[in-house]
């Protein structure tokens, strides 16, 4: 009696697991389908919000931040005024952010006279720091402008807790759209056509 019932026991924990399992893959195949690209979000600028009265308010730009160049240079987001931006936040670890830079790159090399590229890492001082993702930039080659958020000033600015995340900016610095996740070249290209019609 003893024996069955613990043959029994082991027969339902192991059911139990394998229904968990099963549960558990159902769930990460729903949810990585459904986060792999989190496409492009427009942003509706040109119509003038209204506040609480139902008055019309005005349109405000992009928020701006300070980070620093490579060569520890402050630089605003307001210096980059006059041509439309895409502003990327980043970081080396981050395995999406690392998947979307060759399209980043490509876009770069082919835009970068009409559109500025604003790539922001989140230098934290301790997952990233300026050495590692500069040797990380290096290693692969990379030629894309880099700024370095050592303060978290854009960061917060932003309210940026997940990377990657990006935001295209039209040339008064409006934004137009955005996309949390790692972007397809054609979602790149869908956002760097939006900057070009707007411009």
């Amino acid at each position: 009696m003893g024996k069955l019932y613990g043959l029994l026991k082991i027969t339902i924990m192991v059911l139990a697991f394998a229904v968990v399992l099963a549960g558990a893959y159902l769930l990460y195949n729903r949810l990585s389908s459904q986060v792999e690209l989190g496409g492009i979000a427009t942003v509706a600028h040109t119509t003038a919000p209204q506040d609480a009265a139902g008055e019309e308010t005005q349109a405000e730009p992009a928020p701006d931040f300070t980070v620093y160049d490579r060569e520890g240079n402050p630089v605003t987001l307001a210096d980059f005024r006059g041509k439309p931006v895409i502003l990327n936040f980043w970081a080396s670890w981050c395995g999406p952010c690392v998947s979307e830079m060759p399209d980043l790159q490509e876009a770069y090399d082919t835009y970068g006279e009409q559109i500025h590229f604003v790539l922001v890492n989140l230098t934290d001082g301790t997952q990233e720091t300026v050495e590692s993702a500069t040797e990380f930039l290096e290693e692969q080659g990379y030629t894309f402008p880099v700024y370095f958020d050592t303060d978290i000033d854009a960061a917060r600015a932003y309210g940026v807790n997940a990377v990657p995340v990006t935001f295209f900016l039209d040339a008064e610095g409006y934004g137009i759209a955005w996309a949390q996740g790692a972007m397809s070249a054609d979602m790149v290209q869908q956002g760097v056509d939006m900057l070009l019609e707007a411009a």
